[in-house]
């Protein structure tokens, strides 16, 4: 639908706002789709910003603004952008267009910094994408308001009142401008509406093609779900399929399964293309193993599904397709033997995966495939305890394609777990700056800072980590539990409350909270939290630890002994070691006590806390109580 601009006059005369930071903008999907008031803002914006400043945030201004590609330069760039389409097999997480909103968040807040506060105000916001809306709340949580004020209105012009001749007349016109955001927007809605359904399904084959690899899943699915029954599935298969696949796989990642699973049902029922076939048996697998919700999840029926998939693929024809789709689905039965607790046989597949490309691919064929195969191949090289192959394929990996922050993380991950704590922050600083913000990395050095002591670094990651995405469940269970040791109850409630809200089961909230309520004195709602936890992970030695505390501190020294111990089953560790060993000392069992001690010294050589308590030991001769 094609309107005029709203007249800045409109909001201007306000007093109570900030001057305008551009007259007031449609949001209204139909005009340019995904990020039409993003497009609109960034494209007043840029002009008067520092170039530097345009080049820090390339990735995020390029994806809203696709026409300002020749302003914007692309400096940061994965390997797969100069790929043809068929060879970028990554499908961009759901969460991608929190980070692009994020990047633009940051661009405008440190633009205004220093031009002055200004208002924003965004019309016929209940026809905006989901990309703008998300936009808005991020500019709304994330920018000071002294520098921007959001005005936000649901409502817009009445829309346009066209035959559909004229219908024809404005998309032809639009097409001849060339511009890309109405060709997401405008040109597939006139086209539908005129006269010539042939040009409707190319306006929309474009649109759809261009948002899903932009990630935007949302305007994938609406597109798709409009074009499919313009297109014959007998007469143009392969149009109609392509359609369908992508239609169906932003579906799965919006957690719209079904309806996912139904596309892929009628593609069963309607094509008799083998390669159709294969592809929708190994997409319904994947939707089994990986639906959102963990109990509706199925290995058996997943692995059936991919099995299906693989014998289709084998008996292709042509040897280059069948090396590239039989890798393809040996990979996703890779995913599924993993989750079967079969890491050996899935690492068996990804290597038969990696063979086949070597044999049946050319050298500079299908590189993201290849890529994908070797970083999964590292994944399982930890799980089998192999961490310098692992190391050594992850490095393969960053080399060939340095622009794709995720691999900075999991290097950074086993880094880290190899001791080699400084280069795994150097690695988690490099994703910080390749990709557009994510929290990740934030989150994980913080997990370095604090084992290093820097408690206050630690606290700024995990602050920055959840102000990128304040629904990181993780991040405010690990949040809560340092705002437990510096003292801060009050945030440290407030963290798990809002976690527990998210996902109520959470173990290591429940753990959080029961920390909290053991520093409340509350220790009824501390034991019911840690009994929580517990059923949940069995395993969790924090929640062990705990207990143990929370035993000690209400006059159960021997439960306390029994909670460490159980504590202690994930690993030595010099601070459980000494809190049982009090535990010990008060149930009256010191040479015990003594013993955990010592290998407690052993392992913090320079605590002296445990050098004061074991010279007590040593000095005055602690022995077993007797009646």
């Amino acid at each position: 639908m094609s309107r005029g601009p709203i007249p800045s006059e409109e909001s201007s005369e306000d007093p109570l706002l900030p001057p305008l930071l551009l007259p007031p903008v449609d949001a209204d999907r139909r005009l340019c789709g995904p990020y039409t008031a993003a497009s609109a803002i960034v494209s007043a914006v840029v002009p008067s910003a520092p170039p530097e400043l345009v080049a820090r945030y390339d990735i995020e201004l390029r994806t809203v603004a696709p026409d300002l590609h020749d302003v914007v330069p692309a400096r940061r760039q994965s390997r797969a952008a100069h790929l043809p389409k068929a060879e970028r097999i990554l499908v961009h997480a759901p969460r991608r267009t929190l980070r692009i909103a994020n990047g633009l968040a940051e661009f405008l807040h440190e633009h205004l910094t220093g031009t002055g506060p200004r208002a924003l105000v965004v019309e016929n916001t209940a026809e905006a994408d989901p990309t703008d809306r998300e936009l808005l709340e991020v500019l709304r949580r994330r920018v000071d308001p002294g520098l921007l004020t959001v005005v936000t209105r649901e409502g817009g012009a009445p829309p346009d009142r066209l035959t559909p001749e004229e219908h024809d007349e404005r998309a032809d016109e639009l097409e001849r401008q060339g511009a890309i955001g109405p060709r997401l927007g405008a040109v597939p809605y006139h086209r539908e509406h005129g006269t010539d359904p042939r040009k409707a399904v190319e306006s929309l084959r474009f649109a759809v093609e261009w948002c899903l690899d932009a990630g935007c899943h949302h305007a994938v699915a609406e597109l798709g779900l409009r074009a499919l029954p313009l297109v014959d599935p007998e007469a143009e298969p392969e149009v109609w399929w392509r359609f369908l696949h992508s239609t169906a796989t932003a579906l799965g990642s919006l957690k719209r399964e079904d309806e996912a699973e139904a596309l892929f049902d009628r593609a069963r029922q309607e094509s008799v293309s083998p390669v159709t076939h294969a592809a929708a048996a190994y997409s319904t697998g994947m939707l089994k193993v990986r639906h959102h919700d963990a109990t509706r999840r199925d290995l058996g029926t997943a692995l059936a599904w991919v099995n299906e998939a693989i014998a289709i693929s084998t008996l292709l024809p042509d040897p280059g397709e069948r090396a590239f789709k039989l890798g393809f689905d040996l990979n996703g039965r890779a995913l599924i033997e993993v989750r079967r607790g079969r890491p050996a046989k899935a690492m068996e597949l990804v290597q038969q995966a990696l063979d086949l490309a070597e044999q049946g691919l050319r050298p500079d064929e299908h590189p993201i495939h290849r890529l994908v195969l070797l970083a999964n191949r590292a994944q399982l090289a930890i799980m089998l305890g192999r961490p310098e192959e692992a190391l050594e394929d992850l490095d393969k990996v960053i080399a060939a394609d340095p622009g794709y922050p995720d691999y900075y993380i999991d290097r950074g991950n086993l880094l880290y777990r190899l001791g080699r704590a400084r280069e795994a922050a150097a690695d988690y600083e490099t994703a910080m700056r390749v990709g557009p913000p994510f929290p990740e990395p934030y989150y994980n050095r913080a997990e370095i800072r604090f084992s290093s002591g820097d408690h206050t670094g630690a606290l700024a990651d995990l602050d920055h980590a959840l102000e990128l995405d304040p629904e990181f469940v993780d991040a405010l269970a690990n949040r809560a539990g340092l705002l437990v040791s510096l003292g801060e109850l009050g945030r440290a409630r407030a963290d798990t409350e809002a976690g527990l809200a998210l996902e109520p089961g959470h173990p290591y909230l429940l753990c959080a909270l029961g920390q909290v309520k053991t520093a409340e004195g509350d220790h009824a709602g501390a034991r019911e939290a840690f009994d929580r936890a517990l059923e949940r992970s069995p395993s969790l030695s924090a929640a062990w630890a705990g207990r143990g505390v929370l035993s000690f501190e209400s006059g159960d020294p021997e439960g306390a002994v029994g909670d460490f111990t159980r504590a202690l089953e994930s690993g030595a560790d010099a601070a459980l070691l000494f809190n049982r060993a009090m535990a010990l000392r008060a149930a009256g069992r010191g040479r015990e006590a003594a013993a955990d001690l010592a290998r407690a010294l052993e392992l913090a050589p320079d605590d002296e806390d445990i050098r004061r308590e074991l010279a007590v030991f040593n000095g005055e001769g602690w022995h077993e109580d007797r009646p």
